[in-house]
């Protein structure tokens, strides 16, 4: 029960990471004017989303270890 919460977090964490991903996935795929318009930008948000969720979990499970 205790770990409820680090779960929750994580599955967050992963849904926005996959989410972006998915998103700059399918308009490469597409091609196009979104993907001349935002293929990089959505690439950049994947990066910076995955940054901010591997320091929310390292933050949570210190905070969880004190």
């Amino acid at each position: 029960m205790q770990d409820k919460p680090l779960l929750i977090v994580t599955m967050l964490c992963i849904g926005v990471v996959v989410a972006i991903l998915l998103t700059g996935i399918g308009g490469f795929a597409r091609g196009g004017e979104f993907n001349r318009k935002h293929g990089n930008r959505m690439m950049r948000w994947r990066l910076y989303a995955q940054a901010a969720a591997i320091l929310i979990l390292l933050l949570f499970v210190w905070w969880r270890a004190n």
